[in-house]
């Protein structure tokens, strides 16, 4: 039932977030803050398509070790039995952070006072948290990227919104006739608005200025993709993966006559992102 980051004992812990902590933003920053030494992340995990930081990706965010929880196991438990759950796995506990709004047990039934059952355990219950009037949630961020509002998603993360693809073969357009691309595929990340973004590529532990294409390619073959492009020349060893941060949203998709007019619209594109990073 329990899984976890790195190999540790749980009877070490003596204090845990519990949550789903998709996106790693900065409210759940400020939730583990109030973590001790010894604290950990309790993640509630459930199966879903499209999150912002999938499964173990939710660990490169935080010092604590991770465990975590599947919401299939759980969610018929009574909050009688989460809690005896809870004090049978960490024996050492002495604090328990959640959110104003954490849900726990059968049909939602149990609130954070309810936790208060533990003896000898705080819990710290954190208020919800906003950015001048907007408040800080993983849906929240989801509706930003989902209407090209990069700069917004990204101030309430705390970070450039980045997903993590597979390199794989596309059609050989781009380098022998448009601009060289690295096709990418990705499972699991939730995926902007479709349209042509600033980004930077991770390759390699190594930060490149890029531009990133999502969605149909209308003008050849009107199939899905994620294509980014480096802007600055370089010869890349093989690589099977990579990273794209998205920094700002350039243009949306839309179809060309023939493949003169989109080169002519991508060379706009590159100029306009080399501009942005002062190439």
């Amino acid at each position: 039932m329990l899984k976890s980051s790195i190999t540790f004992k749980n009877k070490d812990i003596d204090s845990i977030a519990i949550g789903g902590f998709d996106g790693m933003h900065k409210a759940h920053l400020h939730l583990l803050s109030h973590l001790d030494k010894n604290g950990a992340l309790l993640i509630v995990q459930k199966e879903s398509a499209f999150s912002l930081t999938p499964k173990e990706r939710r660990c490169g965010y935080t010092k604590h070790p991770c465990i975590f929880l599947e919401f299939e196991k759980i969610k018929e438990m009574s909050v009688e039995d989460f809690i005896l759950f809870i004090k049978k796995n960490f024996p050492s506990l002495k604090k328990i952070v959640v959110g104003y709004d954490f849900r726990f047990a059968k049909n939602r039934s149990g609130k954070p006072d309810d936790l208060k059952m533990l003896e000898n355990v705080e819990v710290v219950v954190v208020d919800e948290q906003k950015i001048g009037k907007i408040p800080i949630h993983a849906g929240t961020i989801k509706e930003f990227l989902k209407n090209a509002n990069i700069e917004a998603a990204n101030k309430l993360l705390g970070r450039e919104y980045a997903i993590t693809a597979r390199v794989i073969k596309g059609q050989g357009l781009g380098r022998k006739k448009l601009f060289a691309t690295f096709n990418l595929d990705t499972d699991n990340f939730f995926i902007p608005k479709e349209g042509v973004y600033i980004t930077f590529a991770t390759i390699n532990e190594r930060r490149y200025p890029s531009l990133t294409f999502i969605g149909n390619r209308l003008s050849t073959d009107s199939k899905f993709s994620i294509e980014t492009h480096i802007l600055e020349e370089e010869a890349f060893d093989e690589t099977f993966e990579l990273s794209v941060s998205f920094l700002s949203y350039l243009r949306e998709n839309r179809k060309f006559e023939n493949l003169d007019d989109l080169k002519e619209e991508i060379s706009k594109d590159i100029q306009k992102a080399k501009e942005y990073f002062k190439l």
